[in-house]
Order: structure tokens, then C-alpha cells, then sequence
């Protein structure tokens, strides 16, 4: 390559960072971008809690018929069209997340970096004139003006006290002084400008992690019976850049299963008892787990979300002990039933019904009507013949989850709740110069909030420095009077 076409391509790349900083990056630093980005993301998590995710073709085709359309245009097809099945995955609700995200950093290189790089400064005043512009200031005599004759060297000697004594007052009070000559600046409270810029980088890494979750994360629901032992296969959601390989090689087993029911007869709290097995059986994890208090193995959690009554154990007369799996019947309450045969050709029967895993159970012939109700344990007679309940088999209901992007959202979080600290912190600054033309030693300062904290704070230094200047003339005046 020559050293034209070197120097050609430095110019082009020049070129463009120069356009992008001047076109692109203040579009997309704008604010208006930013919070109508922020409207469309939570319009479409809006519409994402509305409609129910991720639910099968014939749920929407039952719930969002053609005729008549809900709203007059949302039908089945246009939810799955569109992706109203499982907004937070489609491609258009990532892009506004990418996008959002974008504005921020933009913002963020725009806006606050070149604030916080301002406010670190150190800005000397050199005009009495720039003190006007301060919302608090004031000016003390200190010397007599450079034309007066009587200008002492004692009064030179002692021209340089009052910004020493004003350094000492600054520094008590936290500030970081910074002095050339007849000028001083101090400021304190940095801390609050760098309070945006953390806020910008917690959203963005809530944003990354959405996004992280969404292409890697691998979602499973399992329906275990108590005392079995299955390996996880039941994957409802598979991010773009995942697989189920991390599931493979282990299994969960049920220790046990059980319910905690209020005196009214409500659910408490359930509770699993669950291990984690190899491929040969041995333990390598255990943990008992409720509502909110999950099982962490290996990145992946499982959580207790459901349970059900899987079956109920018979014995008929002295027969074997059978487990008869038990279904979930269509009924406004949790309710599970199941057929038992009486006869062994099976022309005969009863229907059992259980509600919960309190034990009773309700006893109905082959035409609906009630015989009894019998609890686990106990025995009934149907069909002359003596029907023994030895049981019922709870299944527990777990969300297996494994996303990469978690720890990000918390991070995120966690800098969040930081940066809400950070920002009540004030940005103060105070300027003083002594300006020998007039004599005088103008002081001012300024806040971004908390004012009249920093003005009760400026306030007693200016009377502290105002005590300091009297001269000892002047004290042994004030004694005499």
C-alpha cells in the first residue's frame, strides 16, 4: 500500500467519524428519540401482558376468533402474524430494545461525559463583573485600593490571609480547593454529575440482558410425581443462540411433595423436596424449595410454580395395590378424577374425585350419583366388594430456566438503586478573587440542588471570613466602645 492511499483512507475515515459526530450522534442523543422509544417498549410490554404468551395455535384461534374481531381487526392470525404470541422474542421488540439502548450510549458520549469532563475543570474567575452573574456573592474590603498612599507594607503582608483563611473554611467543609495566586475554586459534590452516567450504564445493562436472555436463555415446565426420577425434556422456549445441552447427563428426583393447608381448608404453601442425580444415581445437589425460593444448580433454577394430583393407589378386596393415574376434570374448581373397575371385565365401576391432598376422597356410581367419602387410609364398600384407598400421588409443577442474562439485569439494578444515591448529591462550586484595583475580595458561589442547604452552608463561611478580616485597629476599637 503507498503512502497516497494511506493517506486517502486516513481521510475518508476521518471523514465519516466527522459526519456521525455531527449528523447521527445528535439524532441519536435526542430526547424526544429516547422517550418515544421508551413509549413503544412499553406500549408492546403492555400488549405483552394484555394478551396471553405463548400459548398453543388453538388457544389463540378460540380466543381471538375472526368473527367478529376484537376491536374489529385483532384476530388469531394477526396475533401470530405479527408476533403478539410471544412479544418480548420477536425481532421488532429486541430492535427497540437495541435501539433504546443506542440513544442512551449516544447520549451518554454526547451529553454527559462532555458535562462531567465541565465540571471537573477548575474555572478561575479573573473579572469582579463575573460574579454577578452568581445567585449568591458578596465582597469585602480587604486592603486599601492600589492608588491610596497609605497602602502599608503591613497591610501587603497581610493581603494574602483572607483566601488562606477561606481555603481553610472550603476544606473543612469538604470542598477541593484549588488556588493560583489572588483566584480561588472550589467545588465539591462531583459525585451527583456522575450520577446520569450510571444511570444511563445500569439501563443499558438491564437492556443487554434482556437481550442476552432472550437469544441463550432455555426455558422447561416438568410435571414430576412424587418419588419418581426424570430427566428434563419438556423445553417450551429455546433461545436463538442455545441449546438444552447444559440439562443433559443429570435428572431431578422428588424426594417429596407436600402441602401446607390453612385451618379453612386454603393452600399455605407447597413444598418440594428435590435432588439432583447424575447419570448413575448419585446425589449432587438437594435443596427443599416453596413458592419463591428456588433450587440453583450449575446456571440453571428451578422453581415452584404448580402441582397437581397425579393418581391414587387402590387396593380391590386382597388384590395387588394399583396406582390409577387421575386426570383434571374441566370444573371451575381443581378437581381430579378417575375410573376404578369393579368387575375384572371391567363393565362395572365407581368414578373417584379428589380435590387436594388432604386425603378425602368422594365416591360416585357408574350413573353420578354420591356413595361416600373416604379418606386415604380408609375403605369403602361399592358394588359388594370392599374398595381400600392406600393413597394419593401429588405431582409437583416446575419452571426450569436457565438465562445467562440474569446476572446483568441485577447488576443493572444494582447500579440503578447506586446512581439514585449518587444523584442527591450536589454539585457546589464557590470562586473568590481579590482584586487589588479595588481592594476587595469578592466571593460567590452556585448549586445544582439542594439550595437552600448551600446557601446556609455559604452563608456561615461568609461570616466566618467576614469575622476573620477585622483588622486589630478595629478590635481595639470595638473594646474601647
Amino acid at each position: 500500500m503507498t503512502a497516497d492511499s494511506t493517506s486517502s483512507s486516513d481521510s475518508w475515515w476521518l471523514a465519516l467519524r466527522r459526519w456521525f459526530r455531527r449528523e447521527v450522534l445528535p439524532v441519536l442523543a435526542d430526547l424526544r428519540l429516547a422517550i418515544a422509544l421508551l413509549l413503544f417498549i412499553a406500549a408492546a410490554s403492555a400488549t405483552g401482558t394484555v394478551i396471553e404468551q405463548d400459548r398453543s395455535i388453538e388457544f389463540y384461534q378460540a380466543n381471538y376468533p375472526e368473527s367478529p374481531a376484537l376491536f374489529g381487526f385483532l384476530t388469531w392470525k394477526v396475533v401470530l402474524a405479527v408476533g403478539l404470541d410471544s412479544v418480548y422474542k420477536t425481532w421488532w421488540f429486541l430492535a427497540l430494545l437495541a435501539a433504546f439502548g443506542t440513544s442512551l450510549i449516544s447520549c451518554t458520549i454526547a451529553r454527559q461525559l462532555p458535562a462531567l469532563k465541565a465540571a471537573r475543570n477548575w474555572k478561575f474567575y479573573e473579572k469582579p463583573r463575573q460574579f454577578r452573574k452568581l445567585a449568591l456573592s458578596s465582597e469585602f474590603p480587604v486592603e486599601p485600593p492600589s492608588g491610596d498612599v497609605r497602602k502599608s507594607a503591613e497591610s501587603a503582608e497581610s493581603a494574602e490571609k483572607p483566601l488562606d483563611r477561606l481555603e481553610t473554611l472550603l476544606g473543612d467543609r469538604g470542598y477541593k480547593v484549588f488556588r493560583d495566586g489572588e483566584k480561588v475554586y472550589a467545588r465539591k459534590g462531583i459525585i451527583g454529575r456522575i450520577g446520569p452516567i450510571v444511570v444511563h450504564a445500569s439501563m443499558i445493562l438491564v437492556l443487554l440482558g434482556a437481550i442476552v436472555g432472550s437469544f441463550t436463555g432455555v426455558v422447561a415446565q416438568q410435571m414430576i410425581d412424587d418419588g419418581d426420577t426424570v430427566p428434563v425434556e419438556n423445553f417450551i422456549d429455546i433461545g436463538f443462540l442455545s441449546s438444552p445441552a447444559r440439562f443433559r447427563g443429570w435428572s431431578i428426583h422428588v424426594n417429596r411433595f407436600w402441602i401446607d393447608y390453612l385451618p379453612t381448608g386454603q393452600i399455605d404453601q407447597f413444598y418440594s423436596d428435590l435432588s439432583i442425580v447424575d447419570a448413575n444415581g448419585n446425589e449432587q445437589d438437594r435443596k427443599t424449595i416453596f413458592v419463591n425460593e428456588p433450587l440453583r444448580h450449575n446456571g440453571v433454577v428451578l422453581y415452584q410454580t404448580d402441582w397437581a394430583i397425579s393418581a391414587v393407589r387402590v387396593q380391590l378386596n386382597n388384590s395387588p395395590i394399583f396406582k390409577l393415574p387421575m386426570a383434571r376434570l374441566e370444573s371451575p374448581d381443581r378437581l381430579w378424577g378417575t375410573w376404578v373397575p369393579t368387575k375384572p371385565d371391567m363393565s362395572e365401576g365407581v368414578s373417584v374425585i379428589a380435590k387436594d391432598l388432604q386425603g378425602t376422597l368422594f365416591v360416585y356410581d357408574g350413573e353420578g350419583k354420591p356413595i361416600d367419602t373416604v379418606r386415604a387410609g380408609g375403605e369403602v364398600q361399592v358394588n359388594g366388594i370392599t374398595l381400600k384407598i392406600k393413597g394419593i400421588v401429588g405431582s409437583t409443577g416446575l419452571q426450569i430456566k436457565s438465562d445467562p442474562g440474569i446476572p446483568l439485569v441485577y447488576a443493572g439494578f444494582g447500579l440503578l438503586m447506586l446512581s439514585s444515591l449518587m444523584s442527591y448529591a450536589s454539585h457546589s462550586q464557590v470562586w473568590a478573587l481579590r482584586d487589588g484595583e479595588t481592594g476587595k475580595l469578592y466571593v460567590g458561589g452556585r448549586t445544582n440542588r439542594a439550595q437552600v442547604a448551600f446557601e446556609r452552608e455559604t452563608i456561615a463561611v461568609l461570616d466566618d471570613l467576614s469575622a476573620s478580616l477585622v483588622t486589630t485597629d478595629d478590635r481595639a476599637l470595638m473594646s474601647k466602645s
